[in-house]
């Protein structure tokens, strides 16, 4: 017994370094393993996005890097010499996108707002019903409806007010005296009838202005025609009164026109605001070339001087007598009512403001 202890020491022993020899082959053997896995770990990032858990097996393998710390033991310089540490610092890139895609999956729960729970505030507007109340004032009209027989009295009162403000703003200005003194030549009953008939309103006509037709005939029908339809005036003649020279009416014949009827605004001036306030008288005849005669120069005033006394006085003035040319506009020149009218005569007549 004695004899073969010593033989199974050194038996073990001999195991024992066999065992320590088998153990350094093995752990060379696993360590060229590891190095070629690791190698072949570039290889594997393509599949990474398509199953990003499988890497994670990888890592692991990864692990056996520290026994990598043993390889300075090794005598071997080639083993260091491989670019072990080139693929460990390649592993870590590929470390870091496989966390980066972890906080990815962050945002996603960020997704979660897409309920917005801010629409619920909105709701909340949703019940402002309060304007509904204001619904039952609707019923209000009700009110109102039942004081309107109260109010039957109040409204004859303002009927009144009304009537009394358009008197004063808008009085009319009464007809000449039937039984007048003078005696009139060329003003007949019936035309003083119907200038007297019109509806003149007090202190609006305060020119009355004078016009020749440039025509060596016409009248106020002819007239009518061609300013209603060439000229296209939708009021028709443009002159309130018309004279005849006797070709187309009688010599000295006095004409009312529309304007004077309805007592609307002229057309004889380039001005509306002179239109509105000035009344047109023309004188059949072209006064470039003639005269007019004696009996349209006698129906002209006995004319003027009835219509100041129909419009009436303004600031105690009778109306202004003036030729078309010394009333129209300076921006639109005009030679009416001719260069051979009797200015003197229209001056002399009608140059003082009272007469």
């Amino acid at each position: 017994m004695r004899v073969f202890l010593p033989l199974l020491l050194l038996i073990s022993f001999l195991n024992a370094c066999a065992l320590a020899d088998q153990s350094e082959e093995e752990k060379r053997k696993q360590f060229l393993k590891a190095r070629e896995e690791m190698k072949t770990l570039p290889l594997t990032p393509a599949p990474e996005t398509t199953p990003k858990p499988k890497p994670k097996p990888v890592r692991p393998v990864a692990t056996p890097a520290p026994e990598a710390t043993p390889v300075p033991t090794t005598p071997k310089p080639p083993e260091p010499a491989t670019p072990a540490p080139t693929p460990t610092p390649k592993p870590k890139p590929e470390v870091t996108p496989t966390h980066k895609p972890k906080p990815e999956a962050t945002p996603k729960p960020e997704a979660t707002p897409k309920p917005k729970p801010k629409p619920e505030p909105e709701a909340t507007p949703k019940p402002k019903p309060k304007p509904e109340p204001e619904a039952t004032p609707k019923p209000k009209p009700t009110v109102q409806v039942t004081p309107v027989p109260a109010a039957t009295p109040a409204v004859s009162a303002p009927v009144v007010i009304e009537k009394s403000g358009f008197e004063q703003q808008h009085s009319f200005q009464p007809a000449p005296a039937p039984g007048w003194f003078e005696k009139w030549k060329y003003l007949t009953k019936s035309v003083r009838a119907e200038i007297d008939h019109a509806p003149v309103l007090s202190r609006r006509w305060r020119y009355i202005v004078v016009h020749n037709s440039g025509t060596r005939q016409g009248n106020a029908k002819a007239f009518e025609y061609y300013h209603l339809h060439v000229r296209k005036m939708p009021n028709g003649l443009a002159y309130h009164f018309v004279i005849g020279n006797g070709t187309s009416s009688g010599d000295g014949e006095i004409e009312i026109g529309n304007r004077w009827k309805r007592q609307i605004n002229g057309g004889h001036v380039h001005s509306d605001y002179l239109n509105n306030i000035a009344l047109g008288i023309c004188l059949v005849g072209d006064f470039n070339r003639d005269q007019p005669t004696k009996k349209q120069l006698e129906a002209c005033d006995e004319l003027i001087r009835y219509l100041r006394q129909r419009v009436g006085k303004i600031d105690r003035q009778w109306a202004i007598v003036k030729p078309h040319r010394e009333i129209n506009p300076p921006r639109w020149p005009t030679d009416c009512p001719g260069s051979r009218f009797p200015y003197t005569w229209i001056h002399s007549r009608y140059a003082q403001p009272g007469t």
